[in-house]
């Protein structure tokens, strides 16, 4: 399949009438577990809320409720933690409209900003100086009706497009789906086995065995302290 040049994103633009309310489940200061950043400390930003339901999800205490708040407020604390990487997550960070212009002011701020997001959220307009992880739905996880095609196209360099599997057929339906996404070859893929699901060294194994263009990850911070919420 022919690749063509990404999509550009545009950053949105500023309401006069102030910042923008948003829903806060926690704010917190951690190692980065997942993708590129892996490893750095991180400030996370999770805001509340999320349209789906994956069967694996492990932040499911983020579906309700949250902190109200609005963009002024969460950069500031988000400043003050002194920490340049700053990861903006859920939940699903974009179905809050006002989570566009948090990432714009915190890529203002001069922070390295990457947001988590499924693949059923439009993401034509979040601010192309943030990296996106974007977690592409395996049929296992019972949400990958939602995946949206067209949001492939945005993704390029410095973005990243994350598979987490479950087993072999979830497997098989990633290897047999990446050549007809089109990806920019500038973005990374991203196979990951479900925590507790997929024995990591299998998955692993099939990547090595299939020659597949992909980078193996596992959640470092779950290694590290299990599945303890805010870690």
């Amino acid at each position: 399949m022919s690749v063509e040049a990404p999509l550009q994103r545009a950053a949105p633009k500023v309401a006069d009438a102030g910042p923008a309310r948003l829903r806060l489940t926690e704010l917190f200061v951690s190692l980065q577990g997942e993708a590129a950043q892996v490893g750095w400390p991180t400030v996370f930003v999770r805001l509340s809320g999320c349209p789906l339901r994956c069967r694996w999800c492990d932040t499911e205490y983020a579906f309700e409720g949250g902190e109200s708040t609005d963009t002024d407020e969460v950069t500031r604390r988000v400043l003050a933690e002194g920490v340049r990487h700053v990861c903006v997550t859920g939940g699903e960070p974009l179905a809050q409209p006002g989570s566009r212009a948090l990432i714009t002011a915190l890529c203002d701020a001069g922070r390295t900003v990457t947001v988590e997001t499924s693949g059923a959220m439009d993401v034509s307009d979040v601010d192309p100086r943030a990296g996106l992880v974007m977690d592409w739905k395996a049929p296992s996880s019972c949400e990958s009706g939602r995946n949206r095609k067209e949001n492939l196209g945005y993704l390029g360099a410095g973005d990243q497009l994350k598979l987490v599997l479950a087993d072999r057929a979830d497997f098989e339906w990633a290897r047999d789906v990446l050549p007809e996404l089109g990806l920019d070859p500038a973005v990374d893929v991203l196979f990951s086995p479900v925590f507790g699901e997929l024995e990591p060294s299998l998955l692993a194994d099939w990547i090595v065995a299939e020659r597949l263009p992909v980078r193996f990850q596992l959640q470092l911070h779950k290694l590290l302290w299990g599945e303890e919420p805010g870690r």
